[in-house]
């Protein structure tokens, strides 16, 4: 790489920047540069996991933070003043049930893609942004620019914006452009296009099997929509794109292998044919879709000699130092790719003023920061997002809107085995009972002894809380588990009883539940969704959402 190509798009320096950069390189030995090229995870808000992570001097730190804002400040201030070149601190700011746990609970993407408003969608982006800016976020694993081709996928579902590429498009520029103009760097995920396999690369290396041609016209558009859109940085994940492998030469398994450590899909495809000039990162190394490819020896020094520009998470950091040592004194890893990577990551901190900025720059002081997190004006932001993104799949018995003449006693059947994401406390399934109890309802729990009939009951509630969520495998209506035994969940109510199923999450149940009558899909259990689909449940305002996937998983029938 010559130094001169970070004058270019999406780095854009100038010759003082520049010059930094290449100072600062000459000025590393080759264990800072090796150092330069791993950006490790901080899973909590420890300090003294900070501190150790700190004394590494590493290039980045993805940070995972609680709801305490005052820990989630002090262990990326720890972070920061231990730097002593400026650290690339990056997050997974999705929404939903993925992103900074003391930041303003937004829609998770399949909810802004269901909102289907650009300006909506640019509004949550920017407020999502400013306030990841404030907590020391400088770089964003999002925008998702996957697509939602088979319904059965537990990893893509709610985190892409849905089966459209051109709705993708619109969701992900604004994503892009938004974060980018608050001086977060954003990143295009997963390379190159996850959602054609309903597996999770989390658990298996993943297959893209598009050929060349679908490819081009479904992820070939949005990639490339996006570097033209200057986006700063791509994860290159554990997907194989087998078709472009072929074009390569590729043969036997070889034709499977991972993007992640794959020159023909990273320096190929990716900075060849579509001419992408901007920092390449890794997906977690720890996933089975690149651990079950190679022993960590081998595949570690491959992320980097392949393209990667940045090793994402480590198993263990030392362990992982001695496996890049290695390859690079036996030629496993070269020095050129090396110093190209470390021109990279240091040409992405250029490019966001990292070098120029004072640590409270960096890290505005506590009191500055709380008051830039869940203001009114955000949570309204939030709130209107919320509102939009509620569909209204199916209603066919005219069940809605709900009134206490016809359906004050309310059963509500839940399943009791939702798991929340990493950092996640879970959906506050409380909340939606509190709220239709405060309207006058009375809401009492399903019991598999004594389930409902129409002499106890006048409505039989399904609420279901699972959002996109790693090493789930799938994401199903369990009858069984809902119902509570073997015999029971074989029974249905709606013969006999009004009954609705509300997803919070997963907007696919109607595969498992054709024939049930009225469906609301709201993708997300944040409270500011829960708010508004009670007010929707009861005739206060419309449901405006329009579904971003088909809810009705290609089946006729469950439509009726």
């Amino acid at each position: 790489m010559n130094i001169q190509s970070l004058s270019a798009a999406p780095f854009n320096l100038d010759a003082a920047a520049i010059q930094w950069v290449q100072k600062t390189v000459n000025g590393l030995s080759t264990e800072q540069r090796i150092r330069q090229v791993i950006n490790e995870a901080s899973m909590s808000d420890d300090l003294n996991a900070a501190q150790s992570i700190g004394g590494y001097q590493l290039g980045g730190v993805t940070r995972f933070m609680g709801t305490d804002v005052q820990a989630a400040w002090q262990a990326t201030r720890v972070l920061i003043e231990a730097s002593e070149i400026p650290l690339l601190i990056s997050g997974d700011i999705e929404g939903g049930g993925i992103g900074l746990g003391c930041a303003t609970p937004v829609p998770n993407p399949l909810g802004l893609a269901a909102a289907d408003s650009v300006l909506i969608n640019d509004a949550v982006a920017s407020m999502m942004a400013r306030e990841a800016r404030a907590l020391g976020i400088n770089w964003a694993f999002a925008p998702v620019i996957d697509i939602n081709a088979r319904f059965r996928s537990a990893i893509v579902s709610t985190r892409s914006y849905g089966s459209d590429p051109a709705r993708i498009l619109r969701m992900a520029s604004g994503y892009v452009k938004s974060f980018q103009a608050e001086g977060i760097a954003a990143t295009a995920k997963h390379w190159p296009g996850e959602g054609l396999d309903d597996r999770d690369q989390h658990l298996v290396t993943t297959v893209n099997r598009l050929d060349m041609n679908a490819w081009r016209e479904c992820f070939g558009v949005l990639y490339r929509s996006l570097i033209a859109d200057g986006v700063k940085c791509v994860m290159s994940a554990h997907i194989a794109l087998p078709a472009w492998a072929r074009a390569c030469g590729a043969k036997g398994m070889e034709v499977y292998r991972p993007a992640s450590v794959s020159q023909h899909l990273n320096l190929g495809l990716l900075r060849g044919t579509l001419g992408f000039n901007g920092l390449i990162v890794s997906d977690a190394a720890p996933m089975a879709g690149l651990t079950s490819w190679a022993d960590r020896k081998e595949y570690v020094p491959q992320v980097i000699e392949s393209g990667c520009d940045m090793l994402l998470f480590s198993l263990s950091l030392e362990e992982d130092l001695g496996h890049l040592r290695s390859a690079l004194r036996d030629g496993r890893l070269s020095e050129e790719r090396l110093d190209a990577a470390v021109m990279r990551v240091l040409g992405l901190k250029a490019s966001l003023g990292l070098h120029t900025k004072t640590i409270d720059e960096l890290l505005p002081p506590l009191d500055i920061v709380s008051t830039r997190l869940r203001t009114p004006q955000n949570e309204g932001i939030a709130a209107e997002a919320a509102s939009a993104s509620i569909t209204l799949v199916k209603d066919v018995k005219n069940t809605l809107p709900l009134s206490l003449s016809k359906h004050r006693r309310i059963v509500l059947v839940t399943d009791p085995e939702h798991v929340g994401f990493i950092n996640d406390a879970g959906p506050n399934k409380q909340l939606l009972s509190d709220l239709l109890t405060e309207r006058g309802f009375e809401v009492r729990k399903y019991a598999a002894d004594s389930p409902p009939t129409v002499a106890d009951t006048d409505l039989v509630l399904y609420l279901l809380t699972q959002e996109s969520m790693l090493t789930a495998a799938n994401i199903y209506l369990s009858w069984r588990r809902m119902h509570g035994n073997p015999v029971a969940a074989m029974s249905r109510h709606w013969h006999e009883l009004p009954c609705i199923l509300v997803s919070l999450g997963q907007p696919y149940y109607l595969y498992d539940a054709p024939r049930m009558p009225c469906v609301i899909n709201a993708y997300s259990a944040i409270e500011s969704v829960q708010y508004a689909l009670v007010r929707k449940l009861l005739g206060d305002e419309p449901f405006l959402g329009v579904s971003p996937v088909d809810a009705f998983c290609g089946l006729p029938e469950a439509v009726y």
